[in-house]
């Protein structure tokens, strides 16, 4: 064992065992690498001692709870994918240098405790995985400007998002995806300057907000070795592990899997450097944002599972750069837009259980452009007054006809003498023609009658 080590990585083997209550050995060391290992047991309160600036113990077998004893030097500590149970420890808020924190894939539970409220430089904040409870804390606010990374996925998390993540002005990863929150998404989370690209103009006419200071975002993490940091998010549908200078890149947003109602606020349309969108399985209602072509770096949207309606806006053809698109089992209806990005994403499953919409894509082909307008049912006040006009118009035509008819006629024989003269001579000789036929009918009928009495 190096006893003058102030760097000692051991990660990536077949250690197996404890760790050792007796560092004592180790006292100069200020950086330990154990992760990825078969290390089992508890962590000794002995790690508290050794003065530590960064720990990573990750993807071991360590169990029973985190201990209460962490000193101020401790920047930057990883305990992910053990067995760790219990709560966090307060001592974890003492720690004004603390930078990130990764405390995902373990049974943690309980609430997250107030002494984090002081950790405001955290720049990883990752506690997926776990069984947290209660309410989302509302003192993640603007104190906390240098954090990028927010991970609360998969725990117990109710109640609603609190709107003061709005004034997260640096986080560009924001997963709180797979618990139970209700009400509304806050329309300001359209506001986060960490998704937005400040240059350029939104669908209304102006930049979605003004920057206050024209800071690096970069800049606040010079210090982290981005090598030893990893983050899993759901991306394109899929489990993607982020590292290195993809890490820092990546800009994703996911609600998805929870209880949150109302309509998509347009203002997240304004969220422009966004890779990721999932709000799916919730229980969200109303149209799609009419601006979702704004998002121009999006490549996953994921709308399914919800209570959408109205049609799909010809906007979403825009995105350029969308790979992966799911709107499946929502009301949407109408045509699927074409054009651009969206015309090489042809899995009809990405529409199924919209039975009112139409494409080539679906059994639903679109008759025409124009959707079809629903029949009004007549209401019986409406259908008696348009009874009653039907028979005003019947009747006033043909009155009209016989008046055209009439004078027609008649008007042309007042005026030409010759034709009433000729008309008048036909009318006596058909007259006498048909009396002189009445007149020889008579007779033969009372000779006929005379003969047959004789």
């Amino acid at each position: 064992m190096c006893t003058n080590c102030s760097y000692l990585d051991l990660s990536h083997n077949l250690i197996s065992g404890s760790l050792p209550t007796d560092t004592g050995i180790m006292y100069q060391v200020r950086t330990l690498y154990l992760n990825d290992n078969l290390i089992d047991g508890t962590l000794p309160s002995s790690l508290c001692e050794m003065e530590l600036i960064d720990l990573n113990l990750a993807n071991n077998s360590l169990s029973d709870s985190i201990p209460d004893c962490w000193k101020d030097s401790l920047s930057f500590l990883t305990l992910s994918f053990n067995k760790l149970s219990g709560v966090i420890p307060s001592s974890l808020g003492s720690l004004p240098h603390l930078t990130t924190l990764h405390l995902n894939g373990n049974r943690l539970n309980g609430e997250l405790p107030q002494a984090l409220d002081y950790c405001t430089g955290l720049i990883i904040l990752d506690l997926g995985e776990n069984n947290f409870s209660g309410s989302i804390p509302t003192w993640f606010d603007e104190s906390f400007n240098s954090l990028l990374i927010l991970r609360l996925r998969e725990n117990r998390f109710v109640g609603n998002i609190p709107p003061q993540l709005c004034s997260l002005s640096r986080l560009q990863i924001l997963d709180m995806a797979v618990n139970n929150l209700t009400g509304m998404i806050p329309h300001c989370l359209g506001n986060m300057s960490g998704m937005i690209n400040l240059n350029q103009i939104n669908s209304f006419g102006s930049v979605a907000i003004t920057p206050i200071e024209d800071i690096n975002p970069l800049s606040f993490e010079a210090n982290i070795d981005w090598g030893q940091e990893h983050v899993v998010e759901i991306m394109k549908g899929r489990y993607n592990e982020y590292t290195r200078i993809v890490l820092q890149l990546v800009v994703n947003l996911d609600l998805s899997s929870n209880f949150l109602n109302g309509s998509i606020p347009e203002e997240l349309s304004f969220l422009s450097e966004l890779h990721g969108l999932n709000l799916s399985h919730n229980h969200l209602s109303g149209n799609i944002p009419i601006g979702i072509g704004n998002m121009t770096s999006l490549e996953s949207l994921d709308l399914s599972n919800n209570h959408l309606s109205g049609t799909i806006p010809q906007s979403i053809s825009a995105l350029t750069s969308l790979a992966h698109l799911n709107l499946s089992q929502n009301d949407l209806m109408g045509q699927i837009p074409k054009g651009n990005q969206i015309q090489t994403l042809d899995d009809p499953s990405i529409y199924a259980g919209n039975p009112l919409l139409c494409g080539d894509l679906l059994r639903n082909k679109c008759l025409s452009a124009k959707a079809p307008q629903p029949q009004k049912i007549p209401h019986p006040e409406d259908t008696h007054e348009e009874d009653k006009l039907d028979r005003t118009l019947f009747y006033a035509v043909v009155m009209l006809g016989f008046t055209i008819g009439f004078w027609g006629f008649f008007g042309v024989l007042q005026f030409k003498k010759d034709w009433r003269r000729a008309y008048f001579s036909f009318a006596d000789q058909v007259a006498h023609k048909a009396y002189v036929a009445i007149v020889v009918k008579v007779a033969k009928l009372k000779r006929l009658r005379l003969s047959r009495s004789v």
